[in-house]
């Protein structure tokens, strides 16, 4: 299946709709929706009248799909809303209020018409678009501001945090985001040219980072892990994530309210380093467990019920075809699980 605009390539598309099984008339929830390559493909497997909503942050992103899939804006069927994905739970409870202030949000019978969604998915990495746009300031393949905002209306850009945090704090955003071994000798070396100017261009940064390092094409570029610690910072990244999980677990579990048996709404989440891929893996786990007490007491003192059941006990990564394909999705990571329905 070929979804999205010339240039994006989503990842991990087939095992998308393999594991969060959209289906007709279904309520589903893309909560990064970047070039809409997902959201297309979930409207298309749920047609004709299965319906999404899509979330992200970037305007731009937004704007762009908004055009290209206009047709399904016109007729309900899909509904994009600017806004991060640490704040599911508000964005969908204010897009029930809308549609319960233009209908009354009852049928002829007064009962609710309120429709609960049965898979949310969240891929974690950034569209081409993004990457490719020197404005963004993302990449170092080509010089741009030193930017690296996903919400262009947010004041905290990378140069603000190179420019301003000390040498201790530097270092620690590059060790703890981007488990870069070099980190204090990058960040001795930003403090250092930071003195003679401000350091506004991702070329600068790029140079500093690699310096000292050999690189030849083909490998990983040695700026690469303090680009993503920065990016991870500027958009708290993994706070974010850390507060949309639950709140995932939370809008599915509605869904299942109602039902006794059958399948239960679905999480899909794609990752791209390791730091998210633990806390996903660590949720998922802590969910589906009867009991998360310390190990060593004798007896169940906490009271948790398991409320998901894994699907990929392992994570699915792309195959060999996709990452000749698509060298982006190389360290992509998709895990799944599905809310247990009582019987």
């Amino acid at each position: 299946m070929q979804t999205g605009q010339p240039g994006h390539q989503p990842v991990l598309l087939e095992e998308v709709l393999k594991y969060l099984s959209p289906k007709p008339g279904g309520m589903y929830i893309d909560g990064t929706v970047g070039g809409g390559g997902h959201t297309e493909a979930i409207l298309a497997r749920s047609a004709p009248d299965g319906k999404v909503l899509g979330i992200d942050t970037d305007a731009q992103a937004l704007e762009r799909v908004g055009k290209r899939l206009a047709s399904m804006v016109n007729n309900g069927r899909l509904t994009l809303v600017q806004g991060n994905f640490a704040e599911l739970a508000r964005i969908v409870q204010n897009e029930a209020d809308f549609v319960s202030s233009i209908d009354g949000g009852h049928d002829e019978g007064g009962r609710d018409q309120s429709r609960p969604y049965n898979g949310i998915l969240l891929d974690l990495g950034f569209s081409s678009y993004q990457m490719d746009d020197p404005q963004r300031g993302f990449s170092f393949s080509a010089d741009g501001p030193l930017d690296m905002r996903l919400d262009q209306s947010q004041e905290l850009t990378a140069a603000d945090l190179v420019n301003t945090a000390s040498e201790e704090e530097l270092a620690r955003i590059f060790r703890q985001y981007g488990e870069e071994n070099r980190s204090r000798q990058i960040a001795w070396r930003i403090v250092r040219a930071r003195a003679r100017g401000p350091i506004t261009r991702t070329g600068q940064l790029a140079q500093l980072a690699a310096t000292g390092v050999s690189y030849k094409p083909g490998m990983i570029h040695p700026a690469t892990r303090v680009f993503q610690a920065l990016r991870i910072a500027v958009n708290g990244e993994l706070e974010r994530l850390e507060a949309a999980l639950p709140q995932m677990l939370d809008v599915l579990s509605a869904a299942t309210i109602q039902k006794t048996g059958g399948d239960g709404g679905r999480m899909v989440i794609i990752s791209f380093h390791s730091l998210e891929d633990r806390l996903v893996k660590g949720f998922m786990r802590r969910e589906a467990s009867d009991c998360i007490c310390p190990p060593g007491l004798p007896v169940c003192v906490c009271g948790h019920k398991a409320r998901l059941r894994i699907l990929t006990p392992k994570p699915v990564t792309p195959t060999s075809s996709e990452v000749s394909a698509n060298p982006r999705a190389r360290s992509a990571k998709l895990r799944a699980a599905e809310i247990i329905v009582a019987p």
